[in-house]
């Protein structure tokens, strides 16, 4: 056959796996494979990451978390598959939320996408958070995983009471 008709095997150019470097309980840093869901989880994963997403930019904060705890490892059961119990148990909570967010990003987005979250800790195009800010959320379990990877709503109260001050950047002089 010939023409542009001819396709390439999927998996020539899918990402079928992520390898993730974590430093564990012991202090060893092991690889983790998390490999990529099935489609009735990874169906399940983009349904629960839009939901959360379409509350965010709805420009109103939902009134309750939009998982409770037992759905947010359920959502992180999905995204780590065979990997989830050793990272649980291997793992404290900031890192093993780390892994199961960098997988969720991979699945929902891309390896590119998750490697970014990776390495900021950051929703790829938002602004980095400082170190407190980052030790802060890390330790809020309450908060659901795809909640927390979505902006936050914008104040629609008409008041700037509860809104942070803004800062202006400065100006630079140009030198003569």
């Amino acid at each position: 056959m010939s023409g542009g008709n001819t396709f390439e095997t999927l998996d020539a150019f899918l990402d079928e796996y992520l390898e993730l470097p974590v430093r564990g309980r012991d202090g060893q840093v092991r690889v983790y494979r998390i490999e990529e869901p099935s489609a009735e989880d990874g169906l399940r994963i983009e349904r629960i990451t839009s939901l959360a997403a379409r509350l965010a930019a709805g420009g109103k904060a939902p009134d309750a978390p939009v998982l409770g705890d037992e759905e947010e490892l359920d959502l992180y059961r999905m995204c780590l598959g065979s990997a989830y119990e050793k990272l649980r148990t291997e793992l404290k909570w900031g890192a093993f939320k780390h892994v199961a967010l960098t997988a969720m990003f991979w699945v929902t987005t891309d390896a590119d996408t998750a490697r970014q979250f990776w390495k900021t800790g950051q929703q790829p195009g938002k602004a980095p958070r400082n170190r407190a800010e980052r030790r802060q959320a890390s330790r809020d379990s309450s908060a659901s995983a795809a909640a927390s990877t979505t902006p936050s709503p914008a104040s629609t109260s008409g008041t700037r009471a509860a809104s942070q001050p803004r800062r202006r950047a400065k100006r630079r002089r140009p030198q003569t």
